[in-house]
């Protein structure tokens, strides 16, 4: 996973977290769904990363 990746997701996950907690203090049930979702959509992010990162490797290797 590139760092940019790395950077963009966590800075989702952060503004994710922000706005759930500002929701969650507002009584304001949209906003604080719009975090969680923004959470779990760099999650998401990550783990396709991830898995891409794995995919490389694997290829890599046969490749030897």
């Amino acid at each position: 996973m590139g760092l940019d990746d790395k950077l963009d997701n966590a800075k989702d996950r952060v503004t994710g977290r922000a706005k759930e907690t500002a929701g969650a203090s507002t009584d304001n049930e949209e906003l604080r769904d719009e975090g969680r979702g923004q959470q779990t959509e760099a999650d998401v992010k990550d783990a396709g990363e991830k898995v891409k990162d794995a995919a490389h490797k694997v290829g890599d290797a046969f490749k030897r």
